[in-house]
């Protein structure tokens, strides 16, 4: 795919997505205008920012048309080998991960895929590997579980005893 047909089909799905959305505001009977007494109806945000969208869209094709940007006209490549693997490989380290939270739980998982990431794929130091490795899951902890009070899963239920130690520990000195 080159760059100008990519810049044509990211149009053409900008625009069906902008008018499917104003059609959808539409058959679902909100008001996309002032309502008396109260202020905008519940149909106008996404009515009239689907609008903007879709004439955003429509410029960018008059554009493609005209062959007025760079972008227009180029036939290079929109996307490198290289770039397509490295994607590929993030989209399935993502999946391993949300598969392995529901497995390990939230912390163990997030250790792994700090390192696979940053170890493998970003080729850091084993010392910067090892900080984010141990304090990513510490940050996350400690926001979450401690100042936001929201619980992570902790998958299996090995797993979850393991952290109740960690909070029965953290209430009985801190609380």
């Amino acid at each position: 795919m080159t760059v100008r047909s990519a810049e044509l089909l990211m149009a053409i799905a900008t625009l069906l997505a902008a008018l499917g959305l104003m059609a959808k505001v539409y058959m679902d009977g909100l008001n996309i205008g002032w309502v008396e007494g109260r202020g905008p109806g519940a149909g106008v945000w996404p009515f009239w920012l689907s609008a903007g969208m879709a004439l955003a869209a429509l410029a960018t094709l008059v554009r493609w048309f005209q062959g007025a940007t760079p972008e227009s006209r180029s036939t290079e490549p929109y996307i490198a080998s290289g770039t397509v693997f490295i994607v590929a490989v993030s989209a399935f380290s993502l999946l391993g991960f949300l598969i392995l939270i529901t497995i390990i739980g939230t912390y163990l998982a997030l250790m792994i895929f700090m390192l696979v990431y940053i170890r493998f794929l970003g080729g850091h130091t084993w010392r910067m590997t090892a900080a984010f490795v141990v304090g990513t899951p510490i940050f996350v902890y400690l926001l979450f579980e401690v100042a936001l009070t929201k619980y992570l899963p902790k998958g299996l239920p090995i797993f979850e005893e393991g952290f109740l130690v960690i909070d029965n520990l953290r209430y009985e000195y801190f609380y």
